[in-house]
């Protein structure tokens, strides 16, 4: 059995007080520590943070130092976005230069480092560090992440050919508490441009694994494009979120296309709508709220993969997905303290079966 791992997770958000409970549980894993950005959490029981029956013995803390001097075997990352980029690469870097392993799933445009949309001073503080510390750094998410990597990478490598590969995100997110109104434009006025509308915005975020599949597929691509569309309620919606008055945007459709000798070859497309019903001539999987790989090629594959909650808890499949998402990091840390120092992507990695997890 492999030696238990001494992890040290920074936030507490959504994705991290999920993971949480799921670590303590974890014969693999020992929580040591618990960063948090808000000082209301500091020195709080992470088990009061979490909505746990019991203190579970462990304190938050906003002192990177000292959650340093604790030596775990990694640092397990959910911070913010890549819209606060400074502060993820000003406390990542600490860790890194202290020997200390990163799995994030906070910058997703570091999914695929040598994108060309990464500034370099995303960048190279990060080598610079890992160097410094002789340690690894390594980001996954669902967008992008294992849904938009790791599952269209391994059915390709089923194929003889494949003429176009299609990754699509397709759920409704009238339970869903993140954040899109900015983002995305839902619940907004048409007329409204929302951020990632913006194509160079999307590809950065959003974007990172259309080049990496053409680097495992041993192509460069001509160039990267975008679309969008937008679709206008016009009957009054309800979401966790609030209402969304007709005449707004309920739902929204975007692709990030990978062009190679003039054809899309590879593609990212998500729906994301307030109600099933919502843009009703836009794709739906077979079931609702699903990831689905398209593959058109010798053969043809197509997967569709729904994260489900079955334990009574009436979680809907936007927090499954989530949850999925932080395990994808945490499972990969036995994985990245074997490889050498430096940037690690889904490439890099092995096969993570999940040890532990059958008990």
């Amino acid at each position: 059995m492999t030696a238990e791992k001494r992890i040290v997770v920074w936030g507490t958000g959504f994705v991290g007080r999920m993971v949480i409970p799921e670590i303590l549980a974890h014969p693999l894993f020992e929580l040591v520590g618990v960063g948090v950005s808000n000082p209301a959490k500091v020195g709080r029981d992470v088990g009061e943070i979490c909505g746990l029956d019991a203190p579970v013995g462990v304190r938050a803390t906003d002192d990177a130092d000292a959650l340093i001097a604790l030596r775990p075997d990694a640092l397990v990352h959910y911070g913010p976005t890549a819209a606060h980029a400074a502060d993820n690469i000003a406390l990542i870097t600490r860790f890194l230069r202290a020997g200390i392993d990163v799995c994030s799933t906070a910058m997703t445009p570091w999914v695929w480092p040598s994108m060309h949309l990464n500034p370099p001073e995303w960048i190279e503080p990060i080598s610079a560090a890992c160097t410094e510390g002789g340690a690894s750094c390594f980001t996954t998410g669902i967008d992008p992440g294992f849904a938009n990597d790791l599952f269209p990478m391994t059915l390709m490598g089923l194929c003889s050919e494949v003429r176009r590969v299609r990754a699509c995100e397709l759920l409704d997110y009238t339970n869903y508490e993140g954040d899109y109104e900015f983002e995305m434009g839902i619940g907004r006025p048409p007329e409204y441009r929302p951020l990632l509308q913006n194509p160079d915005v999307l590809v950065m975020a959003w974007g990172a694994t259309v080049p990496m599949i053409a680097h495992a597929a041993g192509i460069e691509l001509d160039e990267i494009t975008t679309t969008w569309d937008k679709w206008v309620t016009p009957t009054e919606r309800h979401s966790a979120k609030g209402v969304i008055a007709p005449g707004n945007v309920a739902a929204v459709r975007f692709t990030i296309n990978g062009i190679y000798r003039g054809e899309t070859r590879i593609q990212l497309e998500h729906v994301n709508r307030i109600g099933l019903d919502a843009a009703p001539d836009w794709p739906t999987g077979t079931q609702n709220d699903v990831y689905r790989v398209e593959i058109d090629g010798t053969p043809s594959i197509f997967q569709e993969t729904a994260f489900r909650f079955t334990d009574g808890s009436g979680r809907d499949a936007a927090a499954a997905g989530c949850l999925a998402t932080g395990l994808r990091a945490l499972n990969a840390v036995p994985a990245v303290n074997d490889l050498p120092p430096g940037w690690v992507t889904a490439l890099d990695l092995p096969l993570i079966p999940g040890r532990g997890t059958i008990r």
